[in-house]
């Protein structure tokens, strides 16, 4: 791609020579020369101009190169997009692998990916151009919307009920068991986990995280949030949209996240809580 291919795919401008062929993105210490670099302050800006980096990617920095600049609006921002240009997703392949598992009574579309090793319940749904990497475990009547991807041992308890462009990372485990109990005649006697976990679009969900069933109805991560490895949610939280959850974090049972909710990393959660919109929590906080 040339300097003003990528300028027009992120809505900014190119200053200097905008026929420059660019062939890879990387960061100014290991920059090459044709490659596209990224500078969002000064400091990197420096370090930008001093590399055998082609071009660089800026916002409002200014400073003296003789490189080409490609100037958008926010630089991180377009970082993040040019980062898909240069490194997209691997094309789905659709296609059953030979060593698949799969009930009768299970649907899916032809054009999904199922990798080897993995067991399909009954009456599970895949949708167009959905991916399982391999060692995935779908429970029975579970659901996955279009274009959604489990990474390798992910396991999606019965009745999960999954959404459009979600990722789930490796080994993950979505539906088990909250954590419920009764001290009943000297002993604690559980309490039957009998609800579901409902994720909407565009979620993503870091490695070895564990989402609990509700005990009754859903625990349920509204549409755009990210979450981070290793992480515990427990049974009927309901985390509302384009919240971020940051590394082990422990949420318990029925607390309620508003919208836009911020999680820092080790923050935990009493249970039957309340957070409102746009709330951040500092790392290692407690709320109770």
């Amino acid at each position: 791609m040339t300097a003003a291919e990528i300028a027009a795919h992120l809505g900014g401008h190119v200053v200097g020579d905008g026929s420059i062929p660019l062939k890879g993105f990387a960061p100014a210490d290991s920059a090459r020369r044709g490659d596209l670099t990224f500078a969002e302050n000064e400091e990197y800006f420096a370090r930008a101009a001093r590399s055998e980096a082609s071009a660089i990617l800026v916002d409002g920095i200014a400073g003296e190169t003789d490189k080409v600049l490609i100037r958008v609006p926010k630089a991180r921002v377009a970082f993040a997009r040019t980062l898909n240009l240069f490194f997209p997703e691997p094309a789905v392949v659709p296609g059953v692998h030979l060593s698949a598992v799969i009930a009768s009574s299970a649907r899916i579309d032809p054009t999904a990916q199922i990798g080897p090793h993995c067991v399909i319940g009954e009456r599970v749904q895949i949708g167009p151009q959905c991916v399982l990497h391999g060692g995935n475990h779908l429970g029975v009547d579970s659901v996955l919307g279009e274009g959604t991807r489990l990474f390798p041992n992910v396991v999606l308890y019965a009745r999960t009920q999954i959404g459009k462009r979600v990722a789930i990372h490796a080994g993950s485990v979505v539906g088990s068991d909250g954590f419920g109990y009764v001290f009943d005649r000297g002993a604690h006697q559980k309490v039957p986990q009998v609800g579901n976990v409902v994720i909407h679009d565009d979620v993503e969900i870091g490695a070895s995280v564990t989402i609990d069933r509700g005990a009754l109805g859903s625990t349920v991560i509204g549409k755009g949030t990210k979450i981070d490895n290793l992480v515990q949610i427990a049974h009927n939280v309901v985390i509302g949209e384009h919240c971020i959850v940051v590394a082990q974090v422990g949420i318990a049972g029925s607390t309620k996240l508003g919208n836009y909710v911020t999680l820092a990393g080790q923050v935990g959660l009493a249970g039957h809580l309340k957070i409102g919109n746009q709330v951040t929590v500092a790392a290692q906080s407690g709320v109770k």
